[in-house]
């Protein structure tokens, strides 16, 4: 032990105590920055901190509690959310209903014993089943998307007995490293290659790519057991493909013998509009991965859910793929109020009404600034903002921090600005955060893309 176990007790009881404050003093304000600021530079990552840093104001921003569609920082400033956790908080941040499941399911349980049935697992994958398009059957449930990804492809080779992948270029599919092979971000690969053998990447939103390569694994032996796609690429800028892209791949996995893998770990839960971004499309997968928003963005919670021909692989052996904490309790009932929440407030419908009109408000925005504004594109509430280049991707991001409103760029780039706020969000907060992207717009676009203004006459 690095430092005595009584030095120790009374730092994690200072902490329990702020914990349980409802409010804090200016010094402890002050205090748990500086020990925030500390612990990230020797413990955790200086470069998350100095990433992190760049994008503050005049202080260093530390988040600190949430409501609905915002959040505050420890300094009580208060943002609007328009990146939304990346999709994760659809039903809002700390949805009453949600939060009252989890709390109600912690009085009586946190964890389970591993070993009996469990109830509230076999009531959410019964759901998942209802939500889901066509014959999807039976779920997994794990603790994130690259989870999910990661068992989607576990079955898959079990399924066909074969053991290679077509993903798309600026696909985002997780890091671990089974999913890993299907991300496409050279940055993200390089240092662990080799990793899966041969997982072959198209351009996404082309399936003439996606037919060669079966094509050339079918006439080689080489034959692929999945391709796995997002119904719309998140991490790497928004990108919506063209309507006949996703119907035709899935013809091409019949005909090839390949099961077709749906990423919805971004793009389901409502936030494009349908429940399942496929369903845009009448397109059924042969397993669909889920995450983020799944858990109401209360509890971490991931899936894969596929039909039973596929499953009956696990039958006889179910603890092929297990997991300790996937599916607990708490997780499942978050979920469980998540959907419930979903389909009470309608927010498919919501997300498509509100996405709408906000879409067509930023192509305005467009059309009044295009050197600064390439592109608006996306479905419901996934949009990206396309710029010229990342920095000044970044500027604007900064920008909008500054006043109020958090987005994000990509994983992929800085210059395509993701706009995912809750799906909760009202007209007045997308007015006000609307009225801030134009703000920023023009001072951006005067700084870069408008002459200086000539002196006038000197007067006498």
């Amino acid at each position: 032990m690095k430092i005595a176990a009584a030095d120790i007790l009374k730092e994690t009881q200072r902490t329990l105590d702020i914990v349980a404050k409802a409010d804090l003093t200016d010094e402890e304000r002050d205090a748990l920055t500086e020990t925030t600021v500390s612990a990230y530079a020797n413990y955790v990552n200086p470069g998350i901190l100095e990433y992190r840093k760049s994008v503050s104001t005049e202080y260093i921003s530390i988040e600190w509690s949430d409501s609905a569609n915002t959040f505050n920082d420890i300094k009580g400033k208060k943002y609007i959310d328009f990146l939304g956790g990346y999709g994760v908080f659809n039903v809002g941040h700390r949805h009453p209903k949600v939060i009252a499941a989890v709390a109600n399911q912690l009085k009586r349980q946190a964890l389970h014993s591993q070993e009996l049935l469990e109830p509230f697992r076999a009531i959410l994958a019964k759901l998942v089943h209802d939500i889901t398009p066509g014959d999807l059957q039976f779920s997994f449930f794990g603790n994130s998307g690259a989870e999910a990804i990661e068992g989607a492809m576990k079955l898959a080779m079990l399924h066909t007995g074969r053991k290679s992948f077509v993903a798309a270029v600026s696909g985002f599919h997780g890091k671990t490293l089974g999913a890993l092979s299907a991300t496409a971000k050279a940055k993200f690969r390089q240092p662990f290659l080799p990793i899966l053998p041969d997982c072959y990447h198209v351009p996404y939103g082309d399936a003439d790519y996606v037919e060669s390569i079966l094509k050339s694994a079918d006439e080689v032996g080489n034959d692929i057991a999945g391709v796995i796609l997002e119904p719309i690429q998140g991490e790497g800028g928004i990108n919506v493909p063209p309507d006949d892209y996703l119907p035709r791949v899935r013809d091409l996995c019949d005909r090839y013998g390949a099961l077709l893998i749906a990423d919805e770990v971004q793009t389901g839960m409502g936030r494009t509009g349908r429940m399942f971004c496929v369903e845009h499309w009448n397109v059924v997968p042969d397993i669909l991965c889920m995450g983020k928003a799944f858990g109401g963005g209360v509890m971490p919670i991931g899936a894969f859910v596929s039909n039973k021909t596929v499953w009956e692989q696990l039958f006889p052996e179910p603890w092929l793929h297990s997991t300790t904490f996937g599916g607990n309790p708490l997780a499942c009932v978050a979920a469980i109020a998540a959907i419930h929440v979903t389909l009470e407030e309608k927010l498919p419908e919501r997300a498509e009404k509100m996405g709408n009109e906000m879409m067509g408000r930023l192509k305005a925005l467009r059309r009044r600034f295009p050197k600064l504004c390439v592109d608006v594109r996306g479905k419901g509430l996934m949009i990206g903002i396309e710029f010229p280049s990342d920095a000044i991707g970044y500027e604007i991001a900064k920008g909008f921090f500054d006043n109020g409103v958090l987005v994000a760029g990509t994983l992929f780039s800085a210059k395509t600005i993701r706009i995912e706020p809750p799906l909760t969000i009202t007209t007045a907060e997308m007015n006000q955060a609307l009225g801030v992207i134009e703000k920023v717009f023009k001072e951006v676009n005067a700084r870069h893309f408008e002459p200086p203004k000539r002196p006038g006459p000197a007067r006498r």
